[in-house]
């Protein structure tokens, strides 16, 4: 099984955490959202995963050594491709060319889920789903009675599924992926301005592949701010109550769970949670924080913080509310 991972996306939205952090190494509930899907992947599949290819932008070296740890720590060889222009979903997957063969999944990385199946490999192709509320946002799909897959809409105008494509694919033949990849790039075939993966779906579809629904139970979606502390949040309660390092120091402090506090980090005279990570190596005084997701390295006194997103080596006094600070960021309010 290969797995194919396209995170070369500037992270726009969640700024100012991505000036410096790509969006997928944002730690959820204390790791990397590209290790948790990693890891969710693995934990849905079957077979072993032999080779993992990230699709990145210039993240740098620093950045790349941590993606082929994750993988070695998957027990799969990792692989760096380059995106170097926006072009769309196909070509994203198309970077990773080498890799587009026998078994395939293909999972976008601002995507965390949680699913009570296991895949079937033998399957032609699967595509995974989750009913939306509004789905013009989404590419989506239309099934028929036996749950196979009829139709591939991208943003539809007007409704006509509300099953949004949660970005997350498997394909038995990886090779009859990459000979339609390939096509729709070499023959410009464009929609929206970008080489769109629905076009590759459609054509397979066409040509006899037959594509089920793989329906999660849970979507976590990491597109901005508020979303992410979210995500952040309700990962920790799939996770449990069991999630302070044993070197983490706690004194004269409440926890609500779920709250991760990572190795190093001093908690004291506080009440924390429910729904907050704090990263390694942070201290913590004298503060009430709810809902929120503290990055490494932190440094935070009297605060009071809810549905907040501090980044690493921040310095934060005397200061009430709901914040969003990128990294190395300083902040006093009044005594």
């Amino acid at each position: 099984m290969n797995l194919i991972i396209p995170m070369a996306g500037m992270g726009k939205r969640l700024r100012p955490h991505t000036l410096t952090t790509p969006k997928p190494l944002i730690p959820i509930a204390g790791k990397p959202i590209v290790q948790r899907l990693v890891e969710d992947i693995a934990g849905v599949t079957p077979e072993p995963i032999e080779n993992i290819g990230f699709v990145i932008g210039d993240f740098g070296s620093e950045v790349e050594e941590d993606l082929l740890r994750i993988a070695a720590e998957a027990g799969a060889k990792g692989h760096i491709f380059y995106q170097e222009e926006a072009l769309g979903t196909a070509h994203a997957v198309f970077c990773a060319e080498p890799l587009l063969n026998g078994k395939v999944t293909v999972a976008f990385a601002d995507t965390l889920f949680r699913a009570n199946f296991t895949l079937n490999t033998e399957d032609d192709g699967i595509i995974w789903v989750k009913q939306v509320d509004d789905p013009s946002a989404f590419g989506v799909v239309n099934l028929d009675r036996d749950g196979v897959i009829t139709q591939f809409v991208e943003k539809p105008k007007t409704p006509v599924s509300d099953l949004a494509i949660i970005g997350i694919y498997y394909f038995k033949n990886g090779d009859e992926l990459h000979h339609e990849l390939k096509g729709i790039i070499e023959n410009k075939i464009m929609a929206g301005g970008e080489y769109q993966l629905t076009t590759a779906l459609e054509n397979l579809k066409q040509k006899g592949t037959r594509f089920t629904s793989g329906k999660v139970d849970e979507w976590l979606d990491c597109g901005n701010k508020n979303i992410t502390v979210d995500s952040n949040s309700r990962y920790l309660g799939f996770l449990g109550d069991n999630l302070i390092d044993e070197s983490a120091e706690i004194q004269n402090t409440t926890i609500h769970p779920p709250v991760y506090i990572g190795a190093g980090s001093k908690v004291s005279n506080s009440e924390i949670g429910p729904g907050v990570s704090i990263g390694k190596n942070s201290i913590i005084e004298d503060a009430v924080i709810s809902k929120s997701l503290i990055q490494t390295q932190a440094n935070l006194k009297a605060v009071k913080l809810a549905n907040s997103m501090i980044g690493n080596f921040v310095s934060m006094s005397s200061a009430s509310g709901e914040f969003s600070l990128g990294d190395y960021c300083e902040m006093k309010g009044q005594e």
